[in-house]
């Protein structure tokens, strides 16, 4: 067959022959070893469809090689672009036995320490001189499943890995089947031991228990934002999960305050306790949710406003984030270093990249706003931020520095005129000057407001007042769009807006008259 000079695969000549698979493959071997044949270098890949009975058809992809005669004085042939080769160890196949294939060491590292049990990336870095994949492991394993134990996340319809992949342990043969397995399952328990064996749902269902009830016992309500924090899921995850354990422990209770803001506790909660803890937590929401709140995120969005129509080319970073009521442009940062109680993370009210030409570096601007008056801690702890993120922060000969080509911009409605920075040589310079020397660019509310007046703007109108009268941030861009458009109809614009969010001024106010009663 193979004088033809046509390369022919190990199945092309079984089936002309007749001979038997074994008999074709010996002779294969036998000949390309006596120096008579060349072998592809590689396998070729083919997919075919097998047929699998009631099952159907099912299409998978066949690897083999392909053998032809060995010209005279010549090693190697080439034929449609694969390379053939003569006879050497390193082309040996170890799927034919020749050598100790992947599955073998991997088996056998399993085995010899049949004592533990791994996770399968464990495996990977323990056999990286192998080169062995996560996808070697878990094809083999699979493959033998008998002689290893898989565990992984189990929900009702299939089993997932954990972070850190399956875990693997070796079952004992010489033991019954039953003995065996459990055995096997308690060396997985050892690794799992400190958190949670079963799927994300019921992991979940467990955490709020225990948060629950550890809150209840130092007296306190916990919340469904603290709650989302420490599990770290989407806000349509936690629902689903709150739902489903107090459905399971009707001992846990649910309470809204202000009829919107949601609390749980554990009904061994006296009821006095209960009325302690709820005042506090209103007293709490009056200073976290009230009108300072409001307009602290209202002020975030002037800023932006402004240097989204006034920057060519500026591009503004965006962020897909748990809850939809945070605006998409405000990023988080990656801490190396805690920086004024942020521990991990720390967040960038705006970001934008300027490319100023085409043959010139983008430069990167980070906003950071802040409503009040200003003061040089405020702007210390923002170069902090920049200096130690990962994104924006890099390691220098004298230290942790900010990155070139990133630029910081401070915004706040008011500086501090009267506050100075003592340098050490005991000279005294101005916030804005000592801003400006870490390379910081301050803007207050009076740059913003002079825009607008030249603009035609009626000067009874300001950035601060806008913040003031706007339900949001997005409503703070529609009246900032509304005035550049028609400066002349400032005072309509503001009492139209004013009248429609008549109903959040008044729970504000409310807010506030109760807590100064109490």
């Amino acid at each position: 067959m193979l004088s033809t000079g046509e390369p022919r695969s190990a199945s092309d000549i079984v089936k002309v022959t007749g001979l038997s698979d074994y008999a074709v493959w010996d002779a294969l071997y036998y000949w390309w070893k006596k120096g008579r044949l060349v072998r592809s270098e590689k396998p070729v890949f083919e997919g075919i469809e097998v047929f699998k009975g009631r099952g159907g058809v099912k299409k998978t992809t066949r690897a083999f090689y392909l053998y032809a005669l060995k010209p005279e004085n010549k090693d190697s042939i080439h034929w449609k672009g694969h390379n053939f080769v003569s006879f050497s160890e390193e082309y040996l196949d170890s799927r034919g036995g020749k050598k100790v294939s992947k599955a073998k060491k991997i088996l056998d590292f399993i085995k010899e320490n049949s004592d533990r049990a791994f996770f399968s990336n464990e495996i990977v870095k323990a056999m990286s001189e192998s080169k062995i994949k996560a996808g070697d492991i878990m094809s083999t394993v699979r493959r033998y499943e008998r002689l290893v134990y898989v565990r992984g996340y189990r929900t009702d319809q299939r089993q997932t890995p954990f972070k850190e992949g399956y875990i693997l342990t070796w079952i004992d043969k010489q033991k019954p089947r039953d003995s065996a397995l459990e055995e096997a399952i308690q060396k997985t328990n050892k690794i799992l031991e400190n958190r949670s064996a079963t799927n994300p749902i019921v992991e979940r269902i467990h955490i709020i228990r225990d948060a629950i009830i550890e809150s209840t016992k130092l007296r306190d309500l916990l919340s469904s934002s603290y709650l989302q924090n420490k599990i770290g899921c989407s806000e349509n995850e936690l629902d689903h999960a709150l739902e489903r354990t107090l459905q399971l422990y009707p001992d846990l209770k649910e309470v809204k305050l202000f009829n919107a803001y949601r609390y749980y506790y554990h009904s061994s909660l006296t009821g006095e306790d209960l009325q302690a803890v709820m005042k506090m937590k209103e007293n709490y929401i009056r200073i976290i949710k009230g009108r300072d709140n409001r307009v602290g995120h209202n002020w975030e969005a002037i800023p932006e406003w402004f240097i989204d129509i006034s920057t060519t080319g500026a591009k503004f970073w965006t962020q897909k984030h748990r809850t939809e009521n945070m605006d998409s442009r405000r990023i988080t940062l990656h801490l190396l270093k805690p920086v004024g109680g942020r521990r991990n993370n720390a967040e960038a009210d705006r970001i934008w990249e300027v490319t100023p030409g085409i043959f010139a570096q983008p430069i990167t601007y980070v906003l950071e706003c802040k409503w009040g008056l200003i003061q040089k801690r405020y702007v210390d702890d923002f170069f902090e931020v920049l200096r130690w993120s990962k994104e924006f922060g890099t390691d220098t000969p004298d230290g942790r520095q900010v990155k070139q080509g990133v630029l910081g911009v401070f915004s706040g409605s008011a500086f501090n005129p009267k506050e100075s920075v003592k340098l050490k040589d005991e000279t005294e310079i101005s916030l804005a000057t000592y801003a400006a020397r870490m390379n910081i660019q301050l803007l207050k509310a009076s740059d913003f407001n002079e825009k607008l007046h030249e603009r035609g703007v009626q000067n009874g109108i300001t950035v601060q007042r806008i913040c003031k009268t706007a339900k949001n941030e997005k409503e703070v861009r529609q009246i900032l769009e509304a005035l550049w458009n028609d400066p002349e109809k400032g005072e309509e614009i503001l009492s139209k807006v004013a009248e429609r969010n008549v109903a959040v001024y008044e729970f504000e106010k409310m807010l506030e008259n109760d807590a100064s009663a109490r």
